[in-house]
């Protein structure tokens, strides 16, 4: 989708947001997670897209977040940071024993495409 797009992924507490909290001190273009802001929202809104009631309806809230993030950021020069993405949300059902519907996997292969991935070294 874009090649200056980056994903920062990891487990929960590995200092993901801290890292993307100085970036963004720094004057880089930065994304939160969106996780975090659809728990906040179902909150608020009394809703059950939550990691502890539909896991499910979660992962598609967040799915929706993060393609409107990724819209929004394909204007911004330089690199953006994005604190964890769409391949985390496969991840994330997968953890929870849940299917991955195709539509959550294709949307990953189109934001990061496999000739884009490159491994951690």
């Amino acid at each position: 989708m874009s090649d200056h797009f980056f994903v920062v992924t990891g487990g929960p507490g590995a200092g993901k947001t801290s890292l993307i909290t100085e970036l963004a001190r720094r004057g880089l273009h930065t994304i939160p997670e969106s996780g975090r802001a659809v728990i906040r929202e179902e909150m608020a809104s009394g809703g059950d897209a939550l990691p502890w009631a539909d896991r499910m309806a979660y992962a598609e809230r967040m799915l929706e977040q993060d393609l409107r993030a990724c819209s929004a950021a394909q204007p911004l020069s330089g690199p953006v940071i994005f604190d964890r993405g769409i391949p985390d949300i496969m991840g994330y059902l997968s953890l929870c024993s849940l299917h991955v519907p195709p539509h959550i996997v294709k949307a990953a292969c189109i934001v990061m495409p496999p000739s884009d991935r490159k491994d951690p070294a």
